[in-house]
C-alpha cells in the first residue's frame, strides 16, 4: 500500500498463485446444449468469479491450471475455455474425469500454474484400431488443437469419424507437464496395446506348427451310364459295361486357419506334377481300358 497526496492507493502484486476448490461435474451436466467442443478436448469451465479473481492476480497468459483430487492423490492439467460455470461449480471433460478418479460432485482443487513449452510428447494407443487411421499423426495434431497442456501418465481421449481414441501420454518433454499452445513439438507412436509385430507372429507361427500335407486326391469316375447299340438291340454278355475306371487327381486344399500376412513354404509335400506322374503311371499298369470287342455297323456280305 502506498500514500500519495493524501489517497491511499493499493497496487496487485504480481506473480500470486490463484487457488481455489469447486464442485465437479462432466460436461453432460453442464445446463443448455451439448457442448462436444469441451468433451474432445482438454480445457475445463469456470465460474465469472474465477476469471475475476484471476484478473486482479495478474496471472500470465495463456492461463493453465493444475487439478488435484486430494481424496485419491490424483493430479493433472488443463486450460480453461469459458467462465460461464454457476458460482462453485466447473465442468470437465469426461476422460479428464476418469483420469483424477473422480465423481459428479466431487471436490477438486485448480491451482494456476506455469509450465515449459513442449518440444516432445510419445504416445499410446490403446487399441489397434488406431492403425486403421490413414494418417494417425494429422489426426492426432489436429485435436490437440483443443488441448492446452500434456500430462505424463494422463489417457487423452480424441474423436476422429464418429469414433473415440484413447492414447496414453507414455513421455513428455522437457517436463512432466508441458504447455502445447504454439509450439513445435515433435509427436512419436509406440506400438498399441495388444499389437504384435508380423514378423514375429510369422516367426511362432512356423516354428509351433508341425508341417502338414495339405493335398487332397479327388476321385474321379470316367465314362459313366450304359452303352445303348445304335440298331437298338439289345447287349450280348460280351458287351455290357466296362469296369470304371478311377483316376486319382491331386488337388491343393485351402487352408481355412489362413491368417492374413502370413506365408508358410512346407518342403515335405511332393510336388503336384509328381503325384500325378506316378498315379497316372499305376492306373496304366493296373487296369486296361475300354474292354469287349469292337463291331461294325456294315453287315458283310456273303
Amino acid at each position: 500500500m502506498f500514500q500519495f497526496s493524501g489517497f491511499n492507493m493499493m497496487f496487485p502484486e504480481t506473480g500470486r498463485t490463484f487457488k481455489a476448490s469447486y464442485k465437479c461435474f462432466s460436461v453432460s451436466m453442464l445446463p443448455g446444449n451439448e457442448r462436444e467442443d469441451v468433451e474432445n478436448g482438454g480445457k475445463i469451465i469456470m465460474p465469472p468469479s474465477a476469471l475475476d479473481t484471476l484478473t486482479r492476480l495478474n496471472v500470465e497468459y495463456p492461463m493453465l491450471f493444475k487439478l488435484i483430487n486430494n481424496k485419491k492423490g490424483r493430479h493433472s492439467h488443463a486450460g480453461v475455455l469459458e467462465f460461464v460455470a454457476d458460482e462453485g461449480k466447473c465442468y470437465l471433460p469426461y476422460w479428464m474425469m476418469d483420469n483424477l478418479l473422480l465423481e459428479e460432485g466431487d471436490i477438486l482443487t485448480i491451482e494456476s500454474v506455469s509450465l515449459p513449452v513442449a518440444k516432445f510428447s510419445k504416445f499410446q494407443p490403446h487399441s489397434t484400431d488406431f492403425l486403421d487411421i490413414t494418417n494417425p499423426k494429422a489426426v492426432l495434431e489436429n485435436a490437440l488443437r483443443n488441448f492446452a497442456c500434456l500430462t505424463t501418465g494422463d489417457v487423452i481421449a480424441i474423436k476422429y469419424n464418429k469414433k473415440v481414441y484413447e492414447l496414453c501420454v507414455l513421455e513428455t518433454k522437457p517436463g512432466n507437464a508441458v504447455s502445447i499452445i504454439e509450439c513445435d513439438m515433435n509427436v512419436e507412436f509406440e506400438a498399441p496395446v495388444g499389437y504384435k509385430d508380423t514378423s514375429e507372429q510369422v516367426k511362432e507361427n512356423i516354428r509351433d506348427e508341425a508341417p502338414q500335407d495339405h493335398i487332397m486326391e479327388e476321385v474321379v469316375e470316367t465314362f459313366k451310364g450304359s452303352g445303348v447299340r445304335l440298331d437298338g438291340k439289345k447287349k450280348k454278355e460280351n458287351q455290357l459295361d466296362a469296369p470304371v475306371v478311377k483316376k486319382v487327381l491331386a488337388r491343393g486344399v485351402p487352408d481355412y486357419d489362413y491368417k492374413f500376412g502370413l506365408l508358410r513354404f512346407d518342403h515335405s509335400i511332393k510336388a503336384i506334377s509328381d503325384r500325378v506322374a506316378e498315379n497316372d503311371t499305376n492306373i496304366i499298369e493296373n487296369e486296361e481300358s475300354f474292354h469287349g470287342q469292337g463291331f461294325s455297323m456294315k453287315k458283310s456280305r456273303k
